[in-house]
């Protein structure tokens, strides 16, 4: 099979400015897919952030309703990705198709479930005080007031949900449901299902006559800290590691114009057993703490990292069978080497 170059997507448009090369991997092997992307450039930050801005007047101003014809097409067009975008989804993850062709169903049902909150409006807020011109001690002016997007969006994908969190996924179709042109920065670990996804909504842009630079996508490392330092930023969206938010957050706060980051990020996520449910199903407790722990090699964000209990000899015993029970999980194949190493 030949090799397929991905470039970044600016203003409806494909680029490629940089010279090195990123490559995607079949993460249960390692292995080198037969998919290259070009890392982008910070001039290529600078003008996908710019075509955002450019975007944005448009954008905002459509009626709710073309915005939810564009978040419609969106889903058609993903849930018209055939069983080959699955497999590459998998290669690139190690996750089941199963779990794909779920996910993927989620994803075109958030884009839907947007357009149906466009179609009924409420979202706006929209409130209007009329003037008392005879009010005492003072008169009240007109007073209208409406919530509006607040401009072009920085996005940063999750890698353990490649779909539903990632290039099409919440924070995305909040954005542009807002009226807010997207900057989505693809992750690493699964690239050419990035590429696929971002090709899917640029199709939808075109189809429904959304303004150019509505959607935009940037490769590689390093890319994060220009994309959300660059002042046509208006906003942040992330889901992924605390230290990885944290750095954002700083980043976004330490602006000239400080802005919001909506972030989900990583926790211990404690779990607290009592006593009286030790004495009672204390082994089911092991048993099913360690399938939660190891559930999807322990790459979800609610996985538990922290167990508090009083000390007792039935509280020694749990620790004893959650030994075993770690010990008797078979082996799975993580996202990428990324999260291996960490």
């Amino acid at each position: 099979m030949p090799e397929i170059l991905g470039h970044n997507f600016i203003a409806g448009q494909r680029s490629a400015a940089g010279s090195q090369r990123l490559q995607s991997l079949d993460a249960t092997t390692g292995e080198a897919l037969p998919y290259s992307f070009v890392q982008a450039t910070e001039a290529e930050v600078d003008q996908a952030a710019t075509a955002a801005a450019a975007a944005f007047v448009e954008f905002r101003n459509l009626k709710p309703a073309r915005r939810a014809e564009f978040l419609e097409a969106i889903a058609a067009e993903l849930d018209e990705l055939d069983d080959a975008f699955v497999a590459i989804v998998c290669r690139e993850t190690a996750l089941p198709a199963a779990r794909i062709q779920g996910e993927r169903g989620r994803t075109s049902g958030q884009m839907r479930l947007f357009a149906q909150v466009l179609r009924r409006g409420d979202f706006l807020g929209a409130r209007i005080d009329l003037a008392l011109p005879e009010r005492q001690p003072l008169p009240r002016v007109d007073l209208r007031q409406m919530r509006i997007g607040v401009g072009p969006v920085a996005v940063f994908g999750a890698s353990n949900f490649p779909l539903a969190f990632s290039t099409a996924g919440g924070d995305t179709a909040a954005a542009l449901a807002a009226g807010c042109p997207v900057v989505f920065k693809a992750h690493s670990g699964h690239m050419a299902t990035a590429d696929l996804v971002g090709c899917a909504i640029q199709r939808a842009a075109e189809r429904t006559g959304m303004p150019k630079g509505v959607f935009n996508m940037v490769f590689g490392a390093g890319v994060g800290e220009p994309l959300v330092k660059h002042p046509a930023i208006q906003a942040v969206g992330f889901t992924g590691s605390l230290k990885g938010g944290d750095a954002l957050c700083r980043m976004a706060a330490e602006r000239a114009q400080p802005i919001p980051v909506f972030a989900e990020m990583s926790s211990i996520n404690p779990v607290i057993i009592l006593p009286g449910a030790l004495a009672k199903r204390g082994e089911a407790i092991a048993r099913e703490l360690a399938g939660s722990v190891c559930m999807g090699a322990g790459q979800f964000c609610t996985n538990p990292g922290l167990v508090i209990g009083l000390q007792s000899a039935q509280y020694s015993q749990l620790l004893s069978d959650l030994g075993q029970h770690l010990d008797q999980q078979a082996g799975q194949t993580m996202l990428n080497a990324g999260g291996l190493r960490s």
